[in-house]
């Protein structure tokens, strides 16, 4: 289960293959921001289970600002990619 912070891929529906970055998780749901067609103030609630962890923990200050989640999710995006 994703912890708050996670760099996460979608895997499946419309958003699939996007880089994303967990705000909260429950038992079955993690809610999910981009910074940019989904903000930190409206997360797509998404099941864990079109979910796949890369490995990466962001810093709470990375997840501050909707532009400072852009940013940082982009450079990581180059880096995976």
């Amino acid at each position: 289960m994703p912890k708050s912070g996670t760099v996460v891929i979608a895997t499946a529906g419309r958003d699939k293959d996007g880089l994303f970055a967990v705000l909260t998780t429950d038992d079955k749901w993690a809610f999910i921001a981009d910074g940019k067609r989904r903000p930190l103030e409206r997360p797509k609630r998404k099941s864990l289970r079109h979910l796949r962890e890369t490995g990466v923990c962001l810093d709470p200050s990375a997840m501050a600002t909707n532009r400072e989640l852009r940013r940082v999710l982009q450079k990581l995006r180059n880096t995976i990619t």
